[in-house]
């Protein structure tokens, strides 16, 4: 059995095709995961200038390729100058198992180290287990509260907030 080959990379605004393709994937195949919907991004919000104004908006937007494919993403908001957000992590029914999103994590978490960050903290829905136990392989913890990261609040009772501390 050959490992896979996943390579990962930061996009910006003229990959905004590539982006517009997982990202619609995403939101078709795992609509209960995202607070976004397809039927936001698609139509008449299916435009150029909007998916290029949102890789521009934040500052870590990453491709994750399994054997040449794409196959994930996730991106990452620099939220204060101690916590980065990791936002909209998605990887493919097809190459779920294989690492990729393990990658894509990993990939957020050595960014925030570069963003002098202390911590990497997201949101994920309750019934999302498979998810949840990526990211406490990851040694995220739940939070029992959201005080001490400013403004951060998960967006609906649905979900959780995890944290990953990077330093003390």
């Amino acid at each position: 059995m050959t490992m896979p080959s996943i390579e990962v990379k930061s996009i910006g605004v003229e990959d905004w095709r590539l982006w517009r393709q997982l990202r619609l994937s995403a939101l078709e195949e795992s609509p209960e995961s995202f607070s976004s919907k397809l039927e936001q991004w698609s139509g008449q919000n299916d435009t150029e200038d909007r998916w290029r104004a949102r890789l521009d908006a934040l500052p870590l937007n990453v491709v994750a390729c399994l054997n040449d494919q794409p196959a994930g993403m996730v991106s990452a908001i620099d939220y204060s100058r101690r916590t980065v957000i990791l936002n909209s992590l998605w990887v493919a029914p097809w190459a779920r198992g294989t690492g990729t999103a393990d990658r894509l994590v990993e990939t957020v978490i050595e960014w925030s180290r570069h963003q002098l960050a202390s911590e990497v903290a997201l949101e994920v829905r309750r019934t999302n287990v498979r998810a949840i136990a990526l990211y406490k392989r990851h040694r995220f913890r739940i939070l029992e509260t959201t005080s001490g990261l400013a403004h951060f609040e998960p967006s609906c009772e649905d979900e959780l907030a995890m944290a990953y501390q990077l330093k003390e």
